[in-house]
């Protein structure tokens, strides 16, 4: 990745609070060179900048990464010879909702064989369109426990500290000379994280599938019911049963299924660690509560709907995760026909639950 002691070239794509900040992270430690891709905050941040309040950085007023763009760009058309080391994605994943795919929107960015693509995103199986798509591609994982959100176009709150774990899919197809590239690139990408200073720790993960579902412990349990109860996680714990009827069932599913289908052993004692990660007095809202109380897309299908459908293979019985899940495709479904992806008929014609 790079090459003779150039910084390395990072496509990110999804700048909100988490990219944001990762992109920041890099450029502050001088060994990459970020173009970030912007949507909705295109606009605001080509004039007024990026203006940033961080735990670890303090105020950041005006930072702009090497590059801003409003598009994939085509590393054949748009720079012929200039391929990127990596191409980062930090969006929300919505299977199903998503047109064109992740891996069809980054696609003109990819030297097949060469750059990196680094999944900073939460859930399990988000790497098997990838694979499919970028056979000969290194994939790698990232897995972030820092707190970050764009409270405006271009203002960003970062109030969690930065632990970002990065380190290599296991790929089935790939051979050893494929598999110490993508750890090499793994590597190398901590190391221009890491040089941003004290202020973040980033860490080379070599036990990809293990950190995945141990973060799922939490994501496919408070994320969801706090989408479906409107409530943080503070009044969970201080309405105990939620957390004995629904928490800690959930968590338990979970570490059943991850050993059946898996083969992760989760240990007992980390459901109880995961119980209270949050810190009682922050009242904290988890990612999907927050999107839910916006009206936008809520994304549950590889925190819940992907563990249930290894637990169904693995023939593990999850009626909570099941219940969980069949919620949330409800509050989907409110999304999906807010924003005109669903047309409710006004006549039940045809319909299996239509008639009079």
């Amino acid at each position: 990745m790079g090459s003779l002691g150039k910084p390395v070239r990072v496509l990110l794509v999804g700048s909100g609070g988490i990219g944001t900040m990762v992109a920041y992270a890099l450029e502050t430690g001088g060994q990459a060179e970020v173009t970030a891709v912007l949507r909705s905050n295109y606009d605001a941040v080509q004039e007024n900048y990026f203006h940033i309040y961080s735990v670890d950085h303090g105020e950041v007023a005006h930072w702009y990464p090497t590059k801003v763009l409003n598009s994939i760009p085509s590393v054949d058309k748009d720079s012929p010879g200039a391929h990127y080391d990596y191409v980062i994605v930090t969006t929300k994943n919505f299977p199903g909702i998503q047109e064109p795919s992740l891996p069809e929107l980054i696609a003109p960015a990819v030297t097949p064989g060469y750059t990196a693509i680094v999944l900073i995103q939460n859930g399990i199986n988000i790497e098997r369109p990838f694979f499919a798509k970028f056979p000969t591609n290194p994939i790698l994982s990232g897995i972030t426990f820092m707190g970050a959100a764009e409270t405006s176009p271009g203002i960003i709150n970062h109030y969690n500290h930065d632990r970002t774990f990065i380190g290599v899919f296991p790929s089935p197809s790939a051979s050893k000379y494929q598999e110490s590239l993508a750890i090499a690139a793994a590597r190398c990408l901590v190391d221009a994280y890491s040089a941003c200073g004290s202020q973040v720790d980033c860490t080379y993960d070599p036990d990809v599938p293990y950190s995945r579902w141990r973060k799922l412990l939490y994501n496919a349990s408070y994320n969801g019911v706090a989408a479906i109860l409107g409530m943080d996680t503070s009044r969970m714990r201080f309405a105990e049963h939620i957390i004995d009827g629904l928490i800690r069932p959930l968590m338990q599913e979970i570490r059943a299924t991850a050993k059946a289908a898996a083969n992760v052993d989760l240990k007992e004692e980390l459901i109880e660690t995961m119980i209270t990660a949050d810190n009682y007095d922050k009242f904290f809202k988890p990612s999907m509560l927050q999107d839910a109380e916006k009206g936008r897309f809520l994304e549950f299908e590889n925190l819940v709907g992907e563990p249930l459908r290894e637990a169904g293979m693995a023939k593990v019985e999850t009626p909570t995760l099941k219940f969980v899940y069949s919620l949330l495709k409800g509050l989907q479904f409110k999304a999906m026909e807010k924003h005109g992806h669903v047309v409710v008929p006004k006549t039940g014609e045809g319909l299996k639950y239509g008639g009079c």
